[in-house]
């Protein structure tokens, strides 16, 4: 009997390990290509040649060649929100909306901290998707998708259906509002921190309020 130990993932098959290098490969290209063309420039074929693969796996892997543009920011999202299971979440009372967002608050600056760790690679990110209204469209469905993900881990922990929706909400807000504001993409993960500190600081900030 081979139970796999808890915590312990079980190795990849010859099939598994061949796709995942199929699709880093494929993520490659496109980021080579845009770099090189621009984002209009560069067709589905070609980041396939690019590639070394046949169409038929790159649409196995992604939709279209907006969604390659996303992948290495999509794979940290989930990572993030995997982290939502773990045994240290939420680590507070997420019943008021500043216990939830205080809470998720971790977890949007391990996000800056992943997006950061290449600052070449997240500063073409973060140009290719300024310079495109398709991109921008794209990437608001993608922080929607987050912030659905955060509010539903709320809720399993207890959050009232309020403070989980808005909590979800206000916590992708900081993350997008220190992008804005970071003068370098190195200031990322302090500028997202100050939003959040700011968002707290809300309540107690207004007159007359306790």
């Amino acid at each position: 009997m081979n139970e796999q130990a808890p915590g312990i993932e079980a190795p990849l098959t010859l099939v598994e390990r061949k796709q995942r290098a199929a699709r880093s490969r494929i993520v490659e290209a496109a980021d080579e290509l845009f770099a090189e063309r621009g984002f209009e420039a560069v067709s589905v074929t070609d980041i396939a040649e690019r590639a070394e693969v046949g169409r038929t796996t790159f649409f196995r892997h992604f939709g279209d060649k907006t969604e390659v543009v996303f992948a290495k920011e999509q794979a940290m999202f989930d990572a993030v929100t995997d982290a939502t299971s773990d045994a240290g979440f939420p680590g507070r009372p997420v019943d008021s909306l500043a216990g939830a967002v205080t809470a998720l608050e971790p977890l949007v600056l391990r996000l800056c901290e992943r997006a950061t760790s290449d600052l070449d690679a997240y500063r073409r990110h973060t140009l290719l998707v300024d310079a495109h209204e398709e991109l921008r469209a794209r990437e608001v469905v993608k922080h929607q998708d987050i912030a659905n993900a955060f509010a539903k881990a709320l809720l399993q922990h207890g959050a009232p259906l309020d403070v989980a929706t808005v909590a979800g909400q206000l916590a992708v807000a900081c993350y997008t509002s220190g992008r804005i504001l970071a003068t370098d993409p190195g200031d990322l993960v302090d500028a997202t921190a100050t939003a959040f500190r700011r968002t707290l600081a809300i309540r107690t900030a207004e007159p007359g309020r306790r």
